[in-house]
């Protein structure tokens, strides 16, 4: 009887000692346990070793870390009627783990919903020159919007990152004719601006060469120097009239002198044929 008893003592401590190991409770650093006993909440604890009551406790483990939540490719038609498809990228993590279980069945796909709505009604308001110009306005103004909304989940939203927009083959064919007249447009402009330079600078250069007669000429030898390098070319040099009437007249000279003694042979020839 005795050992009958003994034995029925050290079952009921066997299983007094099970059920509280069973109490014991590990949680990791980045990790919440949110307790409930007998369904009432009575807070979160952790990090480390803790006991409950066992039994008629639950425990629910919430992670604190930063998620990357993927938003799922959404078609957008934007203000000025053209159809694009993103993708977007939501930061957020939880900050208070009671709230993250009790105000909202999933806080994961929660989120995810409220981000795929709110992604499609902002970029809805929005002209794709702004979606593509101002992505760092668009998501400051998304991440405020669905910040406000997860706020009552216990989650904070820390950023909105528009990934990926993905236009129709026919948009970019005029958005890359767009930017090729663009940049005809400012090559042009360019040249012209170098054209009106150029020719401020020769209207300069026109009117030193104007007072200075003597700087003509120096320019003239200059060229002639630039184009002797090459060694293949035949050059027709003008020469002031100054210095060419000189020789003019020499050679007008010699010409009449020449002319006066034909003249003279002539005549001769002709009287010695009529004596004859």
């Amino acid at each position: 009887m005795d050992s009958l008893i003994s034995a029925l003592i050290g079952v009921i401590i066997l299983i007094l000692v099970f059920l509280a190991l069973s109490g014991i409770r590990i949680v990791q650093q980045y990790e919440r346990g949110v307790i409930f006993i007998l369904g009432r909440l009575t807070g979160a604890k952790g990090p480390g070793l803790f006991w409950v009551p066992p039994i008629i406790t639950r425990m629910i483990k919430v992670d604190l870390r930063i998620i990357t939540l993927t938003v799922p490719p959404q078609e957008v038609i934007t203000r000025d009627n053209v159809t694009v498809k993103v993708t977007a990228v939501l930061y957020f993590y939880v900050v208070d783990p009671s709230a993250a279980v009790v105000n909202v069945m999933n806080f994961m796909q929660a989120t995810t919903q409220i981000g795929q709505t709110t992604l499609r009604n902002v970029l809805g308001q929005s002209e794709l020159d702004e979606l593509l110009s101002q992505r760092n306005k668009i998501n400051q103004e998304l991440q405020t919007i669905i910040d406000e909304h997860t706020e009552r989940w216990g989650v904070k939203v820390t950023a909105v990152e528009i990934k990926d927009i993905e236009l129709p083959v026919t948009m970019q064919r005029a958005m890359a004719k767009q930017a090729e007249a663009e940049r005809e447009k400012r090559a042009k402009i360019i040249h012209a601006e170098g054209e009106l330079q150029a020719s401020t600078q020769l209207a300069q250069a026109a009117g030193v060469i104007g007072e200075q007669p003597s700087a003509l000429q120096l320019r003239y030898l200059q060229t002639l120097t630039e184009i002797a390098v090459e060694k293949n070319s035949t050059i027709i040099f003008p020469l002031p009239i100054d210095l060419v009437e000189p020789l003019l007249k020499i050679v007008k000279r010699s010409e009449v002198s020449a002319q006066e003694q034909f003249n003279g042979e002539n005549r001769q020839a002709s009287d010695l044929s009529s004596r004859g």
